[in-house]
This record gives C-alpha cells, structure tokens and sequence, in this order.
C-alpha cells in the first residue's frame, strides 16, 4: 500500500480501508452498551444517531485527500466535532463511550501539524479524565496512557508520511532536472557536430554559385565538397543519436529501482552490475529488456514484489550474462507474448541472446541471457 498518497484503483482502496477498519475494535463497547438494553428507546436511537456521526467525521477525515482535499477551517471544524460528540455521548451514557477519545487523539496526530498535535493530544486526554471523574474514573485511567501512545504514534506516522510525500517529489524534482540538463547537453552536442559542419556547406554553396556561370568544373568540385561534407554530417549525427538511444545497465538499475519505490513495489536489486568485458551491444540490450520488464510490472502486473538479478553463469554455449526478472503480480493480461516481449526478443537475438518468459507459482518471471567472455578468458585465445 503507497503511503501518502490516494489510492489509485478498487485493489488499494479496499487495502486501506481494511487497514483502517481494524482500527474501529475501539467502537465494540458502545455498540454493545447500545445493544445491552440498559437505555431508553429515545436514549439508544440518540446514541446510535451520535456514533453513526462520529465515525462519518472520523472517516471523513481519515480519507480526506480522495478527491478534493480538505481546507485547514475544515479539517478544524470536523475534529471539534469530533471532541463534541465524544464528550457529549460519554457524559451521557456512561463509562462504555471513553474509547471515542482514542480516534480523537488517533484524528488530532494525523493530521495536525506537529506543534499543534503537541498541544492537542493532552487536551483530549484531560477532558476525557474530567468526564471520567462523573462517568467511571477507572476507566479513565485505563484509557489515557492509551490515548496519549497512540496520539503520539501517529504524529510519527504523520511525519513519516509527509517524509516520504516531500522524497517522492524531490526524486521527480531531481528527475526533471537531469532531464533538463540532458537536453542541453545534446543541444551543445549537436551544435558542436553540425556548426562546423553546416558552415562548411553554406559557404560552399555560395562560392558554387558565384563560380557557375564562369568556371562549371569548379563549382562542380565544391559541390562534391559540400556532398561528402553533408554525408559526413549525417553520419556524425547518426553516430551521436545512437549512442544517446543505448541503455547502460547501471543506469537502468538505478530507474528501476526508483520507478519500483515509487510505485509501491518492493524491490531487490542486484548491488552492483559486472559487466566487465561485456560488448556494449550486449549491455544496451540487457538494458533494454530491464527497461521493458519493470514498465510491465509497475504498469500492468499489480505486483507489490519484484526481485532482479544480474549474474555471469557457465552454460554448455560458454560464459553468459543473465538477467532475471521475478515479480508477485498477474504477469499482466493476454495468452500470448506481446509485442514488447516479441521485439526484445529479436533485439537481444541480433547479439547471439535469448529470451524467456514463464509464469511462476507465485507471479511471472523474464530471463534473458547473452554471450558474456569471462574476464579470465580475454586474451587467451593467443
């Protein structure tokens, strides 16, 4: 379940709200002084009347980022009803109602601000001992090391939350700016490919021009110049641009596992990649196929583990590099590969590598392998 943050469809939606109805254990010993019989027909409809309204604002308040959030003058208003109806109903019927104390204290840590919480928190546990002293003292005095533990905790949970809410927008605050500074350095890049390049052809186009009409043989040579110039050009740009589009391992390790925090998904990845001796081309089509296996499993699969490995094994065929992708989710949906399996598998045949991908018992697992010499057998061939 992602903290901090709404839920995103029906799945997560009912994991929080089971995760938040364990919570309402406090609210049996009202229901069952309401069911006991000991009040009045008038007085049981009032108290049901008054517990229904307490949970609607504890609720209210629990889910209060689905949707429009609320304001601050709100979300104020909501916990002194909260605080009314728990002093008015424990007043009034009896020792049994205390335990509404405890979800004020639970609203007061959630979402005050600390400061504000600090103050809070013992106030609602005072004015329970006040009501405690005309209703049950023993009772109270049961409760308020209670309501103090779990008001505290959940100002740390809170902080906690707003800890990870503030990480998640910096990763993409830090996302955004290497993106930035990418486009600037293939800006620069392509200047310093296509400047020379493009001045050259222009000045050779106008001396072409100027020497047409009287010396055809030596435009005609600037105008070859300007061919093999632009050629050259081209293949500058071709060589710059593919060597932008490949994937290093490293790097996609490192995305892999923020795109997989960052999606709830708890991950194991591999501490560090051995690559050594391995061609770039094998490298950039390893990377591809963990790009292509964690799109799938933070978009399709619903997982909440995915665990990566990166590792050299001796095969019958020689040394191979092989990368493994295990999650927990529904391997997305359809009978057959898809097309992003179907082209990862034609990448990775272009460099002599193979692609595998099988359901599991518990979720769906991708292992792609290719040629890899060991570092022991460079330079043996002597």
């Amino acid at each position: 379940m992602r903290v901090g943050v709404p839920p995103r469809n029906r799945r997560e939606l009912l994991r929080k709200t089971l995760w938040i109805g364990v919570w309402l254990v406090f609210l049996n010993a009202p229901v069952q002084d309401l069911v006991s019989g000991r009040h009045t027909p008038g007085a049981t409809a009032a108290g049901w009347l008054g517990l229904g309204a307490f949970v609607a604002a504890y609720l209210a308040l629990v889910f209060r980022n689905m949707g429009r959030p609320f304001s601050g003058r709100r979300i104020t208003a909501l916990i002194v009803v909260l605080a009314l109806l728990a002093s008015l109903l424990a007043a009034t019927l009896g020792h049994a109602w205390l335990g509404l104390f405890v979800y004020v204290a639970v609203v007061c840590g959630a979402v005050l601000p600390p400061r504000a919480a600090y103050g809070a928190i013992p106030a609602t546990a005072a004015v329970m001992l006040l009501i405690g002293l005309h209703v049950g003292v023993r009772q109270a005095h049961d409760l308020i090391l209670l309501v103090l533990l779990v008001g505290f905790a959940m100002t740390g949970v809170s902080q906690l939350v707003r800890t990870t809410v503030e990480l998640r927008q910096a990763r993409a605050t830090v996302a955004q700016l290497a993106a930035n500074e990418e486009r600037l350095r293939l800006a620069r890049d392509l200047h310093d490919l296509l400047g020379h390049s493009l001045s050259l052809i222009t000045l050779k186009s106008e001396l072409a021009g100027r020497m047409l009409p009287g010396h055809p043989d030596k435009a005609a040579q600037q105008v070859a110049d300007i061919e093999q110039v632009s050629r050259q050009a081209l293949v500058d740009v071709r060589e710059a641009v593919s060597g932008y589009r490949r994937p290093r391992m490293a790097t996609e390790l490192a995305g892999a596992q923020v795109a997989l925090a960052a999606a709830g998904v708890t991950a194991q990845m591999p501490a560090e990649a051995d690559l050594a001796d391995v061609p770039e081309d094998s490298e950039s089509a390893l990377a591809w196929v963990l790009r292509e296996a964690i799109t799938n499993v933070v978009r399709h699969s619903g997982a909440g583990r995915c665990t990566v490995e990166l590792l050299r094994r001796q095969t019958l065929d020689g040394s191979v590099l092989e990368l493994a992708v295990e999650d927990d989710g529904s391997g997305g949906s359809g009978g057959g590969p898809g097309n992003g399996l179907t082209g990862l598998a034609e990448r990775l045949e272009t460099v002599g590598g193979t692609l595998e991908a099988s359901r599991v018992r518990h979720g769906f697992r991708l292992v792609a392998r290719v040629p890899a010499p060991a570092p022991a057998d460079v330079g043996s061939g002597a």
